[in-house]
């Protein structure tokens, strides 16, 4: 092959790779957890895109996608048994979602904050085929080959990972109403109010702070109206009184960017149903909070 055909073929693998990209992040980030780990899977996808005999490829963003998706799983196993010397809680990094709503997915319901924390419970061969499948809309024969096992297995994946969420996620509040009862509680949590606190706060609620051992973070769930009422009452005069707060987006839904002397403290995320509010995520770990701490300079 001749230098110019080599450029070509270069050419239009970069230009494969580009075109595919946004659903590569979009796979590695929701089965990793993590914006720096899918980018650092996206990136040895490509290396790996560079290396290959691509003459025979007939589908390249189907190679792109399997090669993706095997990496994030084999990250995920051992990112996993980091998480379990994560000092405290650990919460999905979350991103600013406000450029592309659904990352680059089909359907964004796998995008959610609160999904993507319990889809961390599943193993991640779960993960992945619900991301697949529920993200991204794969044919199960299609995933079944990603994954490569049978399709009846990875129909049985698919649904372990729908059953554990439905088991532990109620029927998620539309946007309009997330965002009011997000402002009600941040109110009542500013002030102290109890009374409205509980009113919001679901019976077994439960407050969950990421500071991966950076921050003065709760290093255990608070869970339970009561408890967590109390808690958040407690800590609101050392907290609130010299804090700015600014609305942004995380996963596709308003969340809210505490910040403190110019420096982002907090991120405050929840996970609402018709119910109230079901989850309280305080992401806090510096690292975690790097996508957004641009938006205190606009």
């Amino acid at each position: 092959m001749r230098d110019g055909d080599d450029a070509g073929s270069l050419d239009q693998a970069m230009k494969d790779f580009i075109a595919a990209r946004p659903r590569l992040f979009g796979i590695a980030y929701r089965v990793l957890g993590t914006s720096a780990d899918a980018e650092d899977i996206v990136q040895e996808t490509w290396l790996r895109w560079q290396r290959t005999d691509r003459s025979g490829i007939q589908e390249p963003a189907a190679f792109l996608t399997t090669v993706t998706t095997r990496l994030a799983i084999n990250l995920a196993q051992s990112a996993r048994m980091r998480r379990e010397s994560y000092v405290g809680p650990w919460l999905p990094e979350p991103v600013d979602t406000r450029a592309d709503p659904q990352l680059g997915a089909e359907r964004a319901e796998a995008l959610d904050l609160a999904v993507l924390f319990l889809l961390e419970k599943l193993n991640p061969v779960e993960r992945a085929a619900y991301v697949l499948r529920d993200a991204f809309d794969y044919p199960y024969k299609r995933i079944a080959d990603i994954l490569e096992t049978s399709e009846a297995n990875t129909r049985q994946l698919v649904s372990r990972a729908k059953k554990h969420l439905s088991a532990e996620r109620r029927e998620p509040a539309d946007p309009a109403a997330h965002r009011c009862l997000l402002e009600v509680f941040l109110t009542a949590a500013r002030t102290g109010d109890l009374t409205v606190l509980e009113d919001v706060l679901t019976k077994d609620v439960a407050s969950y702070s990421d500071g991966g051992g950076a921050r003065g973070a709760s290093r255990i769930p608070v869970i339970g109206r009561p408890r967590v009422s109390k808690y958040l009452a407690a800590f609101a005069p050392r907290f609130w009184p010299q804090a700015d707060i600014r609305w942004v987006e995380a996963n596709g839904r308003s969340a809210v960017l505490v910040s403190a002397g110019g420096n982002a403290v907090a991120l405050l995320c929840v996970e609402v149903s018709v119910r109230g509010i079901e989850r309280i995520m305080w992401v806090m770990n510096p690292a975690k909070l790097a996508p957004y701490v641009a938006s205190l300079t606009d």
